[in-house]
């Protein structure tokens, strides 16, 4: 449990290297709480919280303790990616609503600088990177995988779906509050945008489950055998993680619009509204952790189908934690709030760490896995497990290397594709 205690301690020191205590008092609040320098900071901190999720999911780390219940390395992260994902959709929904409007003619452009150079561009140079580096690992494909990989219709980098989703969430923005001058309206149905794909993921489930018998998943018919595009982490929006967070983007757009009001209103009384709301997060999250047990999101393996209304509780009983979440964060914000180099770091390379994570945590694998290409490699532990704290510093440096090469290889690419007025 080093490492968990060494990961923990700098994570709280994070915190407070460049913490920012407003005061007690009714008057003394931060007014900058969700200024650009802040929310990329606040970036930041979530974009080190997800390479650490994605590590803390590595079985060797899971099973560090000796399995038998026991909550492995760095077990805090397991089940958080869904939240420090959450903050990256409530910064960018409180940004659309800032910059439409503060910046005249913000629309006339966003489509260019804000979908395809900010996340198209930024998905195919992806692909094409995790393209080389698969084939160079001695993954083979069929043809119709590569072409659908590399067409982005199916998932060559299983991280790449961050940008799927913000996509096709902008373009909604873009096309409601362009056509449409009711803003009530314009909300609502950005709602009902962000429903709609977090139904389509219940329908979709985890895998192609309608393409073949039924629970063919689970062995229930040795005779089949499953084509590629039928397996977990394939096809797009497929898998909880793709969609139960984006909520958050709504908030971040509430909260942009009546930020005045907000403000205004958590200012009185603000400590018995801070408890209120901690203690309304408490509640959401039990529902949250209810709904996850009593339902779940991988129904698939009950015996029973697909069981889609089963998928459908848990994600109305999940999203109201992880909305409710960055309502606490930036309640939390107005009194404290932390900005030092590392967040700032972190933050301008964001997008880039969590594109990129998966290639250094696939490179490095070989320090904590014993050779051999099972399906479930065995974990090896050194002394005192230092081989575990060794692979997670060489995934967060060979993340941040592969950051700076893939963030200057759009650039390129942008600049190549898309042409800027003088």
């Amino acid at each position: 449990m080093y490492l968990t205690y060494a990961v923990y301690g700098l994570c709280i020191l994070l915190l407070i290297w460049g913490g920012k205590f407003a005061g007690f008092r009714s008057t003394q609040f931060h007014e900058d709480s969700t200024s650009l320098e802040i929310t990329k900071s606040l970036r930041g901190f979530a974009a080190l919280g997800v390479i650490l999720h994605h590590v803390s999911q590595e079985g060797a780390f899971q099973l560090a303790n000796g399995g038998h219940g026991k909550a492995g390395e760095i077990a805090l992260f397991v089940n958080a990616g869904y939240l420090f994902v959450a903050i990256f959709f409530f910064c960018s929904g409180y940004g659309l609503i800032k910059s439409l409007e503060t910046k005249p003619g913000y629309l006339k452009t966003f489509l260019k600088k804000r979908v395809v150079k900010g996340l198209v561009i930024p998905y195919y140079v992806s692909i094409v990177i995790y393209g080389i580096f698969r084939f160079a690992m001695g993954e083979r494909f069929p043809a119709a995988q590569w072409i659908t990989n590399l067409l982005g219709l199916t998932m060559m980098n299983e991280y790449a779906w961050y940008p799927v989703i913000a996509g096709i969430l902008y373009v909604a923005f873009y096309l409601i509050f362009k056509h449409i001058k009711n803003q009530k309206i314009c909300f609502g149905l950005m709602a009902l945008v962000i429903i709609a794909l977090g139904m389509i993921f219940c329908m979709n489930g985890h895998f192609a489950w309608w393409a073949g018998p039924k629970n063919w998943w689970i062995g229930q018919h040795p005779e089949f055998k499953p084509q590629w595009w039928m397996q977990q982490k394939v096809l797009l929006i497929s898998g909880e993680w793709w969609v139960n967070s984006a909520p958050a983007l709504f908030i971040g757009m509430i909260f942009a619009r009546f930020e005045n009001k907000i403000r205004t209103w958590f200012k009185k009384l603000y400590w018995v509204k801070l408890l209120a709301v901690i203690v309304v997060t408490a509640v959401l999250y039990m529902i949250a952790g209810l709904g996850q047990w009593k339902f779940g999101y991988w129904t698939e393996y009950s015996g029973n189908g697909p069981d889609i209304a089963k998928k459908i509780a848990t994600y109305f009983c999940q999203i109201p934690f992880s909305m409710i979440f960055t309502i606490l964060l930036f309640t939390v914000m107005l009194k404290y709030r932390a900005s030092n180099p590392v967040s700032r770091f972190f933050g301008k390379i964001s997008l880039e760490t969590y594109m990129m994570n998966l290639i250094a945590i696939t490179a490095f694998r070989f320090l904590i896995y014993a050779k051999g290409s099972s399906w479930q490699p065995t974990p090896i532990y050194k002394a005192g497990r230092y081989n575990l704290a060794l692979y997670l510093v060489a995934v967060l440096a060979g993340t941040i290397l592969l950051a700076f090469i893939y963030k200057w290889i759009c650039a390129l690419v942008s600049k190549l594709l898309v042409r800027e007025k003088k």
